[in-house]
Protein backbone atom coordinates (compact mmCIF):
# COMPACT_ATOMS: atom_id res chain seq x y z
CA UNK A 1 0.00 0.00 0.00
CA UNK A 2 3.14 2.37 1.04
CA UNK A 3 4.40 1.66 -2.21
CA UNK A 4 1.12 2.76 -4.38
CA UNK A 5 0.87 6.25 -2.34
CA UNK A 6 4.51 6.48 -3.22
CA UNK A 7 3.92 6.35 -6.74
CA UNK A 8 0.59 7.96 -7.28
CA UNK A 9 2.51 10.98 -5.22
CA UNK A 10 5.36 10.77 -7.87
CA UNK A 11 2.68 10.83 -10.71
CA UNK A 12 1.36 13.65 -9.07
CA UNK A 13 4.45 15.63 -8.56
CA UNK A 14 4.88 14.90 -12.50
CA UNK A 15 1.82 16.13 -13.49
CA UNK A 16 1.86 19.48 -11.45
CA UNK A 17 5.30 20.18 -12.93
CA UNK A 18 3.53 19.61 -16.88
CA UNK A 19 0.75 21.62 -15.68
CA UNK A 20 2.47 24.32 -14.39
CA UNK A 21 5.08 24.79 -17.54
CA UNK A 22 2.23 24.47 -19.38
CA UNK A 23 0.56 27.07 -17.82
CA UNK A 24 4.06 29.24 -17.76
CA UNK A 25 4.01 28.66 -21.70
CA UNK A 26 0.65 29.47 -22.44
CA UNK A 27 0.95 32.85 -20.46
CA UNK A 28 4.56 33.66 -22.60
CA UNK A 29 2.59 33.21 -25.77
CA UNK A 30 -0.57 34.99 -24.59
CA UNK A 31 2.14 38.11 -23.60
CA UNK A 32 3.88 37.26 -27.01
CA UNK A 33 1.11 37.40 -29.15
CA UNK A 34 -0.76 40.67 -27.74
CA UNK A 35 2.56 42.31 -28.50
CA UNK A 36 2.71 41.23 -32.08
CA UNK A 37 -0.88 42.96 -32.67
CA UNK A 38 -0.06 46.11 -30.82
CA UNK A 39 3.62 46.45 -31.18
CA UNK A 40 3.62 45.92 -35.11
CA UNK A 41 6.65 47.41 -36.36
CA UNK A 42 8.70 47.32 -33.92
CA UNK A 43 11.93 45.31 -33.58
CA UNK A 44 12.55 42.40 -31.79
CA UNK A 45 14.03 43.45 -28.20
CA UNK A 46 17.15 41.38 -28.60
CA UNK A 47 20.79 41.57 -29.47
CA UNK A 48 22.33 39.58 -32.58
CA UNK A 49 25.44 38.08 -31.17
CA UNK A 50 28.56 38.79 -33.53
CA UNK A 51 29.37 35.06 -34.20
CA UNK A 52 25.36 34.52 -35.52
CA UNK A 53 25.43 37.25 -37.42
CA UNK A 54 28.81 36.15 -39.05
CA UNK A 55 26.88 33.43 -40.46
CA UNK A 56 23.60 35.07 -41.47
CA UNK A 57 24.79 34.91 -45.09
CA UNK A 58 24.78 31.52 -45.07
CA UNK A 59 21.54 31.00 -47.13
CA UNK A 60 22.87 34.04 -49.33
CA UNK A 61 26.05 31.84 -50.33
CA UNK A 62 24.36 29.30 -51.47
CA UNK A 63 21.94 30.60 -53.26
CA UNK A 64 24.17 33.79 -55.41
CA UNK A 65 22.34 35.44 -58.45
CA UNK A 66 24.71 36.72 -60.89
CA UNK A 67 24.61 40.89 -60.18
CA UNK A 68 23.79 40.57 -56.59
CA UNK A 69 25.36 43.30 -54.62
CA UNK A 70 29.41 43.18 -54.08
CA UNK A 71 31.10 43.21 -50.88
CA UNK A 72 32.26 46.85 -51.74
CA UNK A 73 28.79 47.96 -52.47
CA UNK A 74 27.18 46.16 -49.48
CA UNK A 75 29.95 48.04 -47.25
CA UNK A 76 29.45 51.48 -49.21
CA UNK A 77 25.98 51.85 -48.19
CA UNK A 78 26.58 50.30 -44.48
CA UNK A 79 23.63 47.51 -45.80
CA UNK A 80 24.37 45.47 -41.92
CA UNK A 81 22.63 48.65 -40.34
CA UNK A 82 20.29 48.15 -42.51
CA UNK A 83 19.66 44.40 -42.22
CA UNK A 84 19.50 45.25 -38.66
CA UNK A 85 17.02 48.45 -39.28
CA UNK A 86 14.37 45.84 -40.81
CA UNK A 87 15.51 42.43 -38.71
CA UNK A 88 11.81 41.97 -37.49
CA UNK A 89 12.11 38.23 -38.05
CA UNK A 90 11.53 35.37 -35.17
CA UNK A 91 13.55 32.52 -36.93
CA UNK A 92 17.03 32.45 -38.46
CA UNK A 93 15.50 30.70 -41.27
CA UNK A 94 13.83 34.55 -41.89
CA UNK A 95 17.24 35.96 -40.52
CA UNK A 96 19.25 34.46 -43.32
CA UNK A 97 16.45 35.14 -46.28
CA UNK A 98 16.28 38.67 -45.35
CA UNK A 99 20.19 39.34 -45.61
CA UNK A 100 20.03 37.05 -49.19
CA UNK A 101 16.96 39.37 -50.72
CA UNK A 102 19.11 42.48 -49.55
CA UNK A 103 21.67 41.39 -51.65
CA UNK A 104 19.84 40.17 -54.60
CA UNK A 105 18.90 43.12 -56.63
CA UNK A 106 18.42 40.63 -59.79
CA UNK A 107 14.69 40.50 -59.52
CA UNK A 108 12.56 40.38 -62.65
CA UNK A 109 9.46 42.59 -62.27
CA UNK A 110 7.06 39.41 -61.91
CA UNK A 111 9.18 38.23 -58.87
CA UNK A 112 8.78 41.96 -57.34
CA UNK A 113 4.97 41.60 -58.01
CA UNK A 114 4.44 38.63 -56.22
CA UNK A 115 6.67 40.10 -53.24
CA UNK A 116 4.04 42.69 -53.37
CA UNK A 117 1.49 40.41 -53.39
CA UNK A 118 2.41 39.13 -50.20
CA UNK A 119 3.95 42.12 -48.14
CA UNK A 120 0.03 44.09 -48.53
CA UNK A 121 -1.73 40.72 -48.17
CA UNK A 122 0.02 40.36 -44.17
CA UNK A 123 -0.32 43.83 -43.58
CA UNK A 124 -4.02 43.92 -44.49
CA UNK A 125 -4.51 40.49 -42.85
CA UNK A 126 -2.79 40.69 -39.10
CA UNK A 127 -4.52 37.49 -38.46
CA UNK A 128 -2.68 35.45 -40.53
CA UNK A 129 0.27 37.53 -40.19
CA UNK A 130 0.36 36.63 -36.00
CA UNK A 131 -0.29 32.85 -36.63
CA UNK A 132 2.38 32.92 -38.98
CA UNK A 133 4.97 35.05 -36.81
CA UNK A 134 3.72 32.40 -33.76
CA UNK A 135 4.90 30.01 -36.08
CA UNK A 136 8.02 31.13 -36.64
CA UNK A 137 8.86 32.14 -32.99
CA UNK A 138 8.27 28.39 -31.94
CA UNK A 139 10.65 27.17 -34.99
CA UNK A 140 13.03 29.93 -33.48
CA UNK A 141 16.93 30.07 -33.98
CA UNK A 142 19.72 27.45 -34.69
CA UNK A 143 22.70 28.89 -32.29
CA UNK A 144 25.38 30.73 -33.40
CA UNK A 145 25.36 28.41 -36.56
CA UNK A 146 23.57 28.23 -38.93
CA UNK A 147 21.60 24.86 -40.29
CA UNK A 148 23.44 24.90 -43.48
CA UNK A 149 26.89 24.89 -41.50
CA UNK A 150 25.69 21.19 -40.42
CA UNK A 151 24.00 20.22 -43.68
CA UNK A 152 26.65 20.95 -45.38
CA UNK A 153 29.35 18.26 -43.36
CA UNK A 154 26.56 15.56 -43.09
CA UNK A 155 29.36 13.57 -44.52
CA UNK A 156 32.18 14.31 -41.86
CA UNK A 157 30.07 11.54 -39.87
CA UNK A 158 30.82 9.10 -42.21
CA UNK A 159 28.43 5.87 -42.88
CA UNK A 160 26.44 5.60 -39.57
CA UNK A 161 25.42 1.82 -39.05
CA UNK A 162 22.86 0.63 -36.64
CA UNK A 163 24.50 -3.20 -36.39
CA UNK A 164 26.45 -3.36 -33.89
CA UNK A 165 23.92 -1.53 -31.79
CA UNK A 166 20.75 -3.98 -32.14
CA UNK A 167 23.47 -6.99 -31.75
CA UNK A 168 24.37 -5.82 -28.23
CA UNK A 169 20.59 -5.05 -27.36
CA UNK A 170 19.96 -8.64 -28.66
CA UNK A 171 22.54 -10.28 -26.30
CA UNK A 172 20.36 -8.98 -23.24
CA UNK A 173 17.88 -11.54 -24.26
CA UNK A 174 20.35 -15.07 -23.21
CA UNK A 175 21.38 -13.06 -20.52
CA UNK A 176 17.96 -12.45 -18.84
CA UNK A 177 17.14 -16.12 -19.97
CA UNK A 178 20.07 -17.47 -17.87
CA UNK A 179 18.46 -14.97 -14.78
CA UNK A 180 16.49 -18.75 -14.09
CA UNK A 181 19.84 -20.95 -14.56
CA UNK A 182 23.04 -19.34 -13.34
CA UNK A 183 21.78 -16.04 -11.39
CA UNK A 184 24.90 -14.45 -10.39
CA UNK A 185 26.44 -15.30 -13.99
CA UNK A 186 23.60 -13.29 -15.78
CA UNK A 187 23.69 -10.66 -13.21
CA UNK A 188 27.23 -10.43 -13.92
CA UNK A 189 26.96 -10.07 -17.47
CA UNK A 190 24.02 -7.97 -17.55
CA UNK A 191 26.41 -5.72 -15.69
CA UNK A 192 28.95 -6.08 -17.74
CA UNK A 193 27.31 -5.07 -21.20
CA UNK A 194 25.39 -2.05 -19.31
CA UNK A 195 28.54 -0.55 -18.64
CA UNK A 196 29.80 -1.26 -21.68
CA UNK A 197 27.14 0.58 -23.66
CA UNK A 198 26.84 3.24 -21.25
CA UNK A 199 30.78 4.16 -22.73
CA UNK A 200 29.69 3.62 -25.90
CA UNK A 201 26.47 6.02 -25.91
CA UNK A 202 28.53 8.76 -24.22
CA UNK A 203 31.27 8.72 -26.70
CA UNK A 204 28.77 8.15 -29.70
CA UNK A 205 26.39 10.89 -27.97
CA UNK A 206 29.35 13.19 -28.25
CA UNK A 207 29.85 12.49 -31.83
CA UNK A 208 26.48 13.40 -32.75
CA UNK A 209 25.50 15.94 -30.46
CA UNK A 210 26.11 18.89 -32.66
CA UNK A 211 24.19 16.92 -35.66
CA UNK A 212 20.94 16.67 -33.29
CA UNK A 213 20.67 20.02 -33.12
CA UNK A 214 20.52 20.75 -36.80
CA UNK A 215 17.99 17.44 -37.34
CA UNK A 216 15.86 19.29 -34.39
CA UNK A 217 15.82 22.42 -36.47
CA UNK A 218 14.41 20.53 -39.53
CA UNK A 219 11.33 18.91 -37.09
CA UNK A 220 10.79 22.32 -36.33
CA UNK A 221 10.98 23.40 -39.73
CA UNK A 222 8.96 20.67 -40.78
CA UNK A 223 6.53 21.28 -38.42
CA UNK A 224 6.24 24.85 -38.96
CA UNK A 225 5.49 24.30 -42.11
CA UNK A 226 2.82 22.25 -42.00
CA UNK A 227 1.19 24.66 -39.59
CA UNK A 228 1.96 27.31 -42.37
CA UNK A 229 -0.32 24.44 -45.15
CA UNK A 230 -3.30 25.02 -42.81
CA UNK A 231 -3.80 28.93 -42.95
CA UNK A 232 -5.55 30.28 -45.74
CA UNK A 233 -3.07 31.94 -47.78
CA UNK A 234 -3.65 32.99 -51.13
CA UNK A 235 -0.78 35.16 -52.35
CA UNK A 236 1.10 31.60 -51.23
CA UNK A 237 -1.09 29.09 -53.08
CA UNK A 238 1.55 27.91 -55.72
CA UNK A 239 4.57 27.41 -52.77
CA UNK A 240 2.00 25.77 -50.31
CA UNK A 241 0.96 23.58 -52.85
CA UNK A 242 4.62 22.95 -53.62
CA UNK A 243 5.47 22.02 -49.82
CA UNK A 244 2.42 19.65 -49.48
CA UNK A 245 4.24 17.54 -52.07
CA UNK A 246 7.50 17.58 -49.93
CA UNK A 247 6.13 17.48 -46.55
CA UNK A 248 4.85 13.77 -46.86
CA UNK A 249 8.60 12.32 -47.41
CA UNK A 250 9.30 13.43 -43.56
CA UNK A 251 6.30 11.78 -41.65
CA UNK A 252 8.97 9.31 -40.04
CA UNK A 253 10.93 11.86 -38.89
CA UNK A 254 8.48 13.23 -36.15
CA UNK A 255 8.17 10.61 -34.40
CA UNK A 256 11.73 9.26 -34.17
CA UNK A 257 13.08 12.94 -33.44
CA UNK A 258 10.99 13.02 -30.56
CA UNK A 259 12.55 10.28 -28.61
CA UNK A 260 16.41 11.51 -29.91
CA UNK A 261 15.76 14.83 -28.64
CA UNK A 262 13.97 13.73 -25.34
CA UNK A 263 15.93 15.76 -22.39
CA UNK A 264 16.27 15.09 -18.96
CA UNK A 265 13.84 18.10 -16.96
CA UNK A 266 15.29 16.91 -13.50
CA UNK A 267 12.44 14.63 -12.26
CA UNK A 268 13.15 10.41 -11.71
CA UNK A 269 10.93 9.70 -14.58
CA UNK A 270 13.69 11.35 -17.23
CA UNK A 271 16.62 10.31 -14.74
CA UNK A 272 15.53 6.33 -15.41
CA UNK A 273 14.85 6.95 -19.43
CA UNK A 274 17.87 8.29 -19.27
CA UNK A 275 19.51 4.69 -18.16
CA UNK A 276 17.02 3.17 -20.54
CA UNK A 277 18.74 4.85 -23.43
CA UNK A 278 22.47 4.75 -22.44
CA UNK A 279 21.66 1.09 -22.38
CA UNK A 280 19.88 -0.06 -25.04
CA UNK A 281 21.07 2.85 -27.29
CA UNK A 282 17.18 3.89 -28.80
CA UNK A 283 18.31 7.24 -29.36
CA UNK A 284 21.23 6.70 -31.36
CA UNK A 285 19.53 4.29 -33.55
CA UNK A 286 16.82 6.28 -34.20
CA UNK A 287 19.20 9.03 -35.07
CA UNK A 288 20.98 6.69 -37.47
CA UNK A 289 18.08 6.67 -39.36
CA UNK A 290 17.11 10.53 -39.55
CA UNK A 291 20.81 11.07 -40.67
CA UNK A 292 19.97 8.73 -43.87
CA UNK A 293 16.94 10.39 -44.35
CA UNK A 294 18.24 13.94 -43.78
CA UNK A 295 21.27 13.69 -46.26
CA UNK A 296 18.66 11.71 -48.89
CA UNK A 297 16.66 15.02 -48.97
CA UNK A 298 19.01 18.29 -48.30
CA UNK A 299 17.57 19.61 -50.94
CA UNK A 300 13.79 19.31 -50.04
CA UNK A 301 15.22 21.12 -46.89
CA UNK A 302 16.47 23.60 -48.60
CA UNK A 303 13.74 24.45 -50.56
CA UNK A 304 11.78 24.35 -46.94
CA UNK A 305 13.98 26.77 -46.00
CA UNK A 306 13.94 28.87 -48.49
CA UNK A 307 9.85 29.12 -48.66
CA UNK A 308 9.67 30.07 -44.71
CA UNK A 309 12.27 32.46 -45.26
CA UNK A 310 10.52 34.30 -47.91
CA UNK A 311 7.22 34.24 -45.70
CA UNK A 312 8.68 35.78 -42.83
CA UNK A 313 10.80 38.03 -44.91
CA UNK A 314 8.02 39.32 -46.73
CA UNK A 315 6.38 40.19 -42.73
CA UNK A 316 9.80 41.78 -41.96
CA UNK A 317 9.39 44.47 -45.00
CA UNK A 318 5.66 44.92 -43.92
CA UNK A 319 6.87 45.84 -41.18
CA UNK A 320 9.47 48.25 -42.14
CA UNK A 321 6.99 50.03 -43.94
CA UNK A 322 4.77 50.27 -40.81
CA UNK A 323 8.03 52.34 -38.93
CA UNK A 324 8.67 54.58 -41.55
CA UNK A 325 6.78 57.90 -40.31
CA UNK A 326 8.83 59.75 -43.06
CA UNK A 327 6.59 57.89 -45.82
CA UNK A 328 7.38 55.16 -48.30
CA UNK A 329 6.47 54.09 -51.56
CA UNK A 330 6.00 51.18 -53.78
CA UNK A 331 8.82 51.93 -56.72
CA UNK A 332 7.50 51.62 -60.25
CA UNK A 333 10.61 49.28 -62.33
CA UNK A 334 10.75 49.08 -65.72
CA UNK A 335 12.02 45.53 -67.42
CA UNK A 336 15.69 46.07 -68.48
CA UNK A 337 15.55 43.22 -71.07
CA UNK A 338 13.58 45.71 -73.12
CA UNK A 339 15.96 48.03 -75.81
CA UNK A 340 14.66 50.99 -75.08
CA UNK A 341 15.00 50.59 -71.29
CA UNK A 342 18.06 51.45 -70.77
CA UNK A 343 17.38 54.88 -72.06
CA UNK A 344 14.46 55.51 -69.07
CA UNK A 345 15.19 57.96 -66.54
CA UNK A 346 15.70 57.52 -62.96
CA UNK A 347 13.35 59.88 -60.84
CA UNK A 348 13.05 59.97 -56.99
CA UNK A 349 10.54 62.53 -55.56
CA UNK A 350 10.97 63.58 -51.93
CA UNK A 351 13.37 60.83 -51.60
CA UNK A 352 15.73 60.84 -47.78
CA UNK A 353 18.07 58.27 -45.90
CA UNK A 354 16.80 55.48 -44.29
CA UNK A 355 19.07 56.33 -41.19
CA UNK A 356 17.96 59.95 -40.28
CA UNK A 357 15.49 60.90 -37.87
CA UNK A 358 14.74 64.13 -39.27
CA UNK A 359 15.81 64.26 -42.79
CA UNK A 360 15.94 67.08 -45.85
CA UNK A 361 14.23 65.10 -48.78
CA UNK A 362 15.35 65.87 -52.04
CA UNK A 363 14.57 65.09 -55.61
CA UNK A 364 16.36 64.39 -58.24
CA UNK A 365 15.73 63.05 -62.40
CA UNK A 366 18.24 61.96 -64.29
CA UNK A 367 18.21 60.67 -67.74
CA UNK A 368 22.61 61.28 -67.87
CA UNK A 369 24.98 61.36 -65.32
CA UNK A 370 24.85 63.86 -62.26
CA UNK A 371 28.48 65.34 -60.99
CA UNK A 372 27.92 66.67 -57.43
CA UNK A 373 29.59 69.55 -55.40
CA UNK A 374 29.71 71.81 -52.61
CA UNK A 375 31.82 72.33 -49.37
CA UNK A 376 32.57 69.96 -46.77
CA UNK A 377 29.74 68.85 -44.72
CA UNK A 378 27.29 70.35 -47.14
CA UNK A 379 25.46 67.05 -47.95
CA UNK A 380 27.14 65.37 -50.92
CA UNK A 381 27.86 62.24 -49.67
CA UNK A 382 24.36 61.31 -47.78
CA UNK A 383 22.65 62.71 -50.85
CA UNK A 384 24.97 59.64 -52.77
CA UNK A 385 24.45 56.81 -50.08
CA UNK A 386 20.44 58.14 -50.10
CA UNK A 387 20.18 57.61 -53.92
CA UNK A 388 21.88 54.59 -53.66
CA UNK A 389 19.91 52.73 -51.04
CA UNK A 390 16.60 54.00 -52.37
CA UNK A 391 18.01 52.18 -55.75
CA UNK A 392 18.84 48.99 -53.60
CA UNK A 393 16.14 48.75 -51.60
CA UNK A 394 13.38 49.19 -54.72
CA UNK A 395 15.07 46.55 -56.27
CA UNK A 396 15.45 44.30 -52.89
CA UNK A 397 12.47 44.53 -50.74
CA UNK A 398 10.46 46.85 -53.35
CA UNK A 399 10.14 49.65 -51.01
CA UNK A 400 11.86 53.15 -50.89
CA UNK A 401 12.39 55.82 -48.14
CA UNK A 402 10.59 58.37 -50.89
CA UNK A 403 6.92 60.08 -52.01
CA UNK A 404 7.86 58.18 -55.48
CA UNK A 405 10.94 56.23 -57.46
CA UNK A 406 10.76 55.37 -61.31
CA UNK A 407 13.55 53.66 -62.66
CA UNK A 408 14.78 50.75 -64.98
CA UNK A 409 16.33 47.67 -63.00
CA UNK A 410 20.54 48.01 -62.77
CA UNK A 411 23.40 46.39 -61.86
CA UNK A 412 24.22 48.58 -59.13
CA UNK A 413 27.46 49.26 -57.80
CA UNK A 414 29.81 52.07 -55.75
CA UNK A 415 32.94 53.27 -55.05
CA UNK A 416 32.82 55.44 -51.92
CA UNK A 417 33.93 54.57 -48.41
CA UNK A 418 37.32 52.43 -49.36
CA UNK A 419 40.40 51.67 -47.31
CA UNK A 420 44.03 51.09 -47.68
CA UNK A 421 44.50 47.58 -47.84
CA UNK A 422 47.16 46.65 -45.38
CA UNK A 423 47.03 43.02 -45.33
CA UNK A 424 47.93 42.86 -48.94
CA UNK A 425 50.08 46.10 -48.90
CA UNK A 426 47.70 48.13 -51.26
CA UNK A 427 47.44 51.94 -51.10
CA UNK A 428 44.63 53.81 -51.07
CA UNK A 429 44.75 55.00 -54.52
CA UNK A 430 45.43 51.25 -55.53
CA UNK A 431 42.26 50.03 -53.94
CA UNK A 432 40.41 53.03 -55.50
CA UNK A 433 41.48 52.30 -59.21
CA UNK A 434 40.62 48.51 -58.68
CA UNK A 435 37.37 49.36 -57.11
CA UNK A 436 36.72 52.12 -60.03
CA UNK A 437 37.44 49.73 -62.98
CA UNK A 438 35.27 46.51 -61.60
CA UNK A 439 32.61 49.34 -62.44
CA UNK A 440 34.33 49.75 -65.98
CA UNK A 441 34.14 46.29 -66.72
CA UNK A 442 30.45 45.57 -66.09
CA UNK A 443 29.39 48.66 -67.61
CA UNK A 444 31.14 47.54 -70.88
CA UNK A 445 29.10 44.34 -71.13
CA UNK A 446 26.23 46.38 -72.04
CA UNK A 447 23.78 43.65 -71.74
CA UNK A 448 21.82 45.64 -69.05
CA UNK A 449 22.10 49.70 -67.44
CA UNK A 450 24.75 50.07 -64.50
CA UNK A 451 23.64 52.38 -61.86
CA UNK A 452 26.82 53.46 -60.21
CA UNK A 453 28.19 55.90 -57.19
CA UNK A 454 31.41 57.47 -56.86
CA UNK A 455 32.75 59.58 -53.79
CA UNK A 456 35.24 62.04 -54.87
CA UNK A 457 36.78 60.47 -57.35
CA UNK A 458 40.47 59.50 -57.51
CA UNK A 459 41.45 61.53 -54.23
CA UNK A 460 44.17 59.19 -53.39
CA UNK A 461 46.79 61.26 -55.93
CA UNK A 462 47.95 64.72 -57.18
CA UNK A 463 45.84 67.30 -58.29
CA UNK A 464 46.73 67.35 -61.66
CA UNK A 465 46.76 63.68 -62.48
CA UNK A 466 43.16 63.32 -60.64
CA UNK A 467 41.91 65.97 -62.59
CA UNK A 468 43.44 64.86 -66.03
CA UNK A 469 42.13 60.82 -64.78
CA UNK A 470 39.27 61.63 -63.29
CA UNK A 471 37.97 63.58 -66.58
CA UNK A 472 38.00 60.18 -68.69
CA UNK A 473 36.77 57.98 -65.88
CA UNK A 474 33.45 59.98 -65.43
CA UNK A 475 32.99 60.17 -69.18
CA UNK A 476 33.40 56.30 -69.39
CA UNK A 477 30.96 55.81 -67.04
CA UNK A 478 28.07 57.33 -68.96
CA UNK A 479 26.41 56.64 -72.22
CA UNK A 480 23.25 54.47 -72.76
CA UNK A 481 23.84 51.55 -70.45
CA UNK A 482 24.87 53.27 -67.47
CA UNK A 483 24.31 56.36 -65.17
CA UNK A 484 27.06 57.07 -62.96
CA UNK A 485 26.43 59.95 -59.36
CA UNK A 486 29.33 61.07 -58.68
CA UNK A 487 30.51 63.74 -55.63
CA UNK A 488 33.72 65.77 -55.84
CA UNK A 489 35.53 68.93 -54.46
CA UNK A 490 37.18 69.54 -58.50
CA UNK A 491 34.67 72.28 -59.45
CA UNK A 492 37.67 71.46 -62.84
CA UNK A 493 35.20 68.95 -63.58
CA UNK A 494 31.91 70.63 -63.66
CA UNK A 495 33.34 72.11 -66.64
CA UNK A 496 35.23 69.57 -68.13
CA UNK A 497 32.10 67.08 -67.62
CA UNK A 498 29.71 69.70 -68.77
CA UNK A 499 28.65 67.97 -71.70
CA UNK A 500 27.85 63.98 -69.83
CA UNK A 501 26.52 65.54 -66.54
CA UNK A 502 24.04 67.22 -64.87
CA UNK A 503 25.79 69.15 -62.31
CA UNK A 504 24.00 69.53 -59.19
CA UNK A 505 25.55 71.31 -55.64
CA UNK A 506 24.74 71.80 -51.87
CA UNK A 507 25.64 75.27 -50.06
CA UNK A 508 26.07 76.67 -47.13
CA UNK A 509 25.46 79.60 -45.05
CA UNK A 510 28.21 81.65 -42.61
CA UNK A 511 26.22 83.37 -39.90
CA UNK A 512 27.13 84.67 -36.69
CA UNK A 513 30.58 83.17 -36.74
CA UNK A 514 28.90 79.35 -37.66
CA UNK A 515 28.69 77.80 -40.67
CA UNK A 516 24.77 76.30 -41.63
CA UNK A 517 23.83 74.19 -43.99
CA UNK A 518 20.59 73.38 -45.29
CA UNK A 519 20.87 70.17 -47.47
CA UNK A 520 18.81 71.47 -50.54
CA UNK A 521 19.77 69.78 -53.44
CA UNK A 522 20.32 73.21 -56.30
CA UNK A 523 20.82 72.85 -59.80
CA UNK A 524 24.21 74.12 -61.12
CA UNK A 525 28.07 74.02 -60.04
CA UNK A 526 29.47 75.24 -56.51
CA UNK A 527 30.39 78.60 -56.09
CA UNK A 528 31.64 78.96 -52.42
CA UNK A 529 33.79 77.05 -50.38
CA UNK A 530 34.08 76.37 -46.38
CA UNK A 531 37.49 74.47 -45.51
CA UNK A 532 39.36 77.74 -44.22
CA UNK A 533 36.09 79.43 -42.21
CA UNK A 534 36.40 75.79 -40.83
CA UNK A 535 39.56 76.15 -39.93
CA UNK A 536 38.77 79.60 -38.34
CA UNK A 537 35.47 77.84 -36.57
CA UNK A 538 37.40 75.66 -34.76
CA UNK A 539 39.70 77.66 -33.47
CA UNK A 540 43.10 77.75 -35.41
CA UNK A 541 45.34 80.56 -35.23
CA UNK A 542 44.54 84.12 -37.37
CA UNK A 543 48.13 83.63 -38.96
CA UNK A 544 46.85 79.97 -40.43
CA UNK A 545 43.70 81.42 -41.61
CA UNK A 546 45.41 84.84 -43.19
CA UNK A 547 47.72 83.00 -45.31
CA UNK A 548 46.21 80.22 -46.56
CA UNK A 549 43.21 82.75 -47.29
CA UNK A 550 45.60 84.99 -49.23
CA UNK A 551 47.18 81.62 -50.92
CA UNK A 552 44.00 80.48 -52.26
CA UNK A 553 43.30 83.77 -53.41
CA UNK A 554 46.25 84.41 -55.62
CA UNK A 555 45.60 80.74 -56.83
CA UNK A 556 42.00 81.34 -58.04
CA UNK A 557 43.29 84.75 -59.40
CA UNK A 558 46.20 83.60 -61.07
CA UNK A 559 46.65 80.26 -61.95
CA UNK A 560 49.82 78.86 -60.18
CA UNK A 561 51.00 78.63 -56.38
CA UNK A 562 52.27 81.79 -54.91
Amino acid sequence: MEYLVFLVAIVAFILFLFIRESLRTRKEEKRFKQFLYEQYGTLPNREMKPERFARVNSYYERHKKEGHLDDITWNDLNMDEVFHKMNYCYSATGEEYLYYTLRNTMNSPEELEHLEECITFFREHPDERVRVQLLMNKMGFTGKYSIYDYLDHLDFLGKRSNRMAILRDLLFIPLVAMLFVKTSVAIMGIIILMIYNIMVYLKEKKIIEPYIISIAYVLRLIQTCEGINTLNLPCLQSEQDNMKKILPEFREMKFSLGIVMWQNSGNPLDALLDYVRMTFHFDIILFNRLFHMVQKHVSDIDTLIGFMGYVETTIAIGALRHSMSEGYCVPVLSDTHTKDAAKKVLTMENGYHLFLQRPVKNSITADKGVLLTGSNASGKSTFLRTVALNAVLAQTVHTCAADSYTAPLYRIYSSMSLKDDMEHGESYYMVEIKSLKRILDVAGNGDMPVLCFVDEVLRGTNTVERIAASTQILKSLTGNYITCFAATHDIELTTLLEKEYHNYHFEEDVKDGDVLFDYRLLPGRATTRNAIKLLEIMGYEQQIIREATGLAAHFIQEGKWN
